[in-house]
């Protein structure tokens, strides 16, 4: 398989075996084959708690071709970090650890294993698919969950009114060598993402990986990678890229309005017009805030 001349799988061959148990419409399983595709056979995965914990399967069944670690729900960053230390022990330089967990895993219960890995730059590739709240367990409240939306944890008129918590400036903080955002709607650009983090050596990287749940945002299964694309083109979710925690580089924004992506979900149905206004107001002052910082879009 390959994408604008990046070649990811010559032999086209899928690292998910068919017949798992993730739900029609799947963005984190969208997300796996692409970021599978870039890896290849020689990646050991760590996964901890989360919707994939449970879609991979539990030993002796797999829904994966290559090696899986579950781990705890908080100890990605520490699990990932002590594999890449097993693997440097045995003189493997070629496999490369991935650690793989949702935004609960990663925004909330297991950032405080992610921040230590990442102050300590350690040499592995740390990937969170972000579908905005506990999915697995019932559709909870994070701090990746979006303002104006209903989660089981904030129903009716006590939807999410904080902002989401900017998971790839907090990275770059860390002054990592390579953090990224990507989305299931734009392979070529993942993908590409996924490669480049993969070269770079020595150090944490980052992707912050937008990927649609159907069921905890209550919106037809078949419209997964409309409703990611979507959230590019309102610039809810840009794409772009921070080296060394400092240069910017803009990928891809939009300049459609905001309810063109969030009238195709139910989380968002109960806002008003002027909800609505309200946060594409903070959607519009996030964006000049990024743009001030980057170079390209």
């Amino acid at each position: 398989m390959s994408f604008k001349g990046i070649e990811t799988n010559p032999a086209n061959e899928s690292y998910i075996y068919s017949g798992h148990v993730g739900c029609p419409g799947c963005g984190a399983v969208i997300a796996m084959n692409f970021a599978m595709n870039a890896f290849g056979e020689r990646t050991i995965l760590v996964i901890p708690a989360c919707c994939w914990a449970v879609i991979s399967g539990p030993h002796p069944q797999t829904a994966l071709k290559v090696p899986v670690l579950h781990t705890a729900f908080e100890t990605a960053g520490s699990a990932a970090s002590g594999v890449k230390a097993a693997l440097e022990m045995k003189n493997d330089t070629e496999t490369t650890v991935v650690a793989w967990a949702g935004d609960g895993g990663t925004f909330d219960i297991g950032f405080q294993s992610l921040s230590g890995a990442a102050e300590r730059n350690e040499d592995f590739i740390y990937v969170c698919y972000d579908n905005e709240a506990y999915m697995n367990t019932g559709v909870q409240r994070s701090s990746a969950t979006p303002p104006g939306s209903r989660t089981t944890t904030t129903p009716g008129g006590m939807w999410k009114k904080t902002r989401k918590k900017n998971i790839v400036e907090t990275l770059a903080a860390h002054r990592i060598p390579y953090a990224a955002t990507a989305s299931i709607a734009y392979p070529d650009d993942m993908i590409a993402k996924f490669k480049k983090a993969m070269r770079i050596k020595g150090g944490l990287r980052f992707i912050h990986v937008f990927a649609t749940c159907p069921t905890g945002w209550r919106a037809p299964s078949d419209q997964s990678v409309k409703i990611a694309r979507l959230a590019v083109q309102t610039n809810i979710f840009p794409l772009y890229e921070v080296e060394n925690g400092r240069d910017y580089t803009i990928n891809i924004t939009g300049d459609r309005p905001v309810n063109d992506y969030m009238s195709l979900q139910g989380r968002f149905k109960h806002l008003t017009g002027e909800e609505i206004d309200e946060i594409q107001a903070g959607v519009n002052d996030d964006l000049e805030f990024l743009l001030k910082k980057g170079k390209g879009g």
